[in-house]
């Protein structure tokens, strides 16, 4: 498609239809992408990708650094994507009462977490927080879905690849579940 040019300060630069909708201002470096790169090598849902289908993606990742204490997002809002821990730690917990959190995880470097806002926008059932200053990647679901659009077996490869990590854990969590309930069964045998 083709880019419009703005003059401003005797620069030119380009914008083109399509860019990724939430925003990519600073063209990317080649060291970022690189560590950008890197980084997604070590997700799941972008392992058996092609370094030119990994780049496709930092086209539309984004990167924010986050302070200390510094919430990602809030239980109860919109999700809007996921994100990926490039460097520092995050705590997901839920509010039990105004002034007492249960942990339920703590992420680390090439950890992901919000992966079901790339399905839907159900609100977040937990929040996130930066444990210490933590670069973040960001992949939205409106920029998933222009991908999907320009590329569609590339977004499809994501989709298949999240419903398996989605399929995986959920055998897990009813393994887990049907574990609990044996146990509650097996004390009130005892009892």
């Amino acid at each position: 498609m083709p880019g419009k040019k703005s003059k401003q300060n005797n620069s030119t630069f380009n914008f083109k239809v399509g860019d990724a909708l939430w925003g990519n201002v600073f063209r990317k470096e080649n060291g970022q992408e690189q560590t950008m790169l890197a980084t997604l090598r070590k997700v799941p849902l972008f392992t058996e990708m092609s370094k030119s289908e990994l780049k496709e993606f930092v086209r539309i990742i984004h990167r924010r650094r986050y302070r200390e204490a510094e919430i990602v997002f809030h239980e109860g809002e919109p999700g809007v994507g996921m994100y990926i821990v490039q460097q520092g730690e995050i705590s997901i917990f839920k509010n039990k009462t105004e002034t007492l959190r249960e942990q339920l995880a703590e992420l680390r470097r090439g950890e992901f977490f919000g992966e079901l806002a790339l399905l839907d926008e159900s609100p977040r059932s937990a929040s996130a927080v930066a444990k210490q200053e933590s670069d973040i990647l960001g992949l939205f679901r409106p920029d998933l879905l222009e991908l999907i659009e320009r590329r569609p077996r590339l977004g499809n490869k994501l989709l298949f690849k999240l419903a398996q990590l989605i399929g995986e854990r959920l055998k897990h969590t009813n393994e887990e579940l049907q574990s609990v309930w044996a146990r509650l069964d097996d004390s009130k045998v005892i009892t």
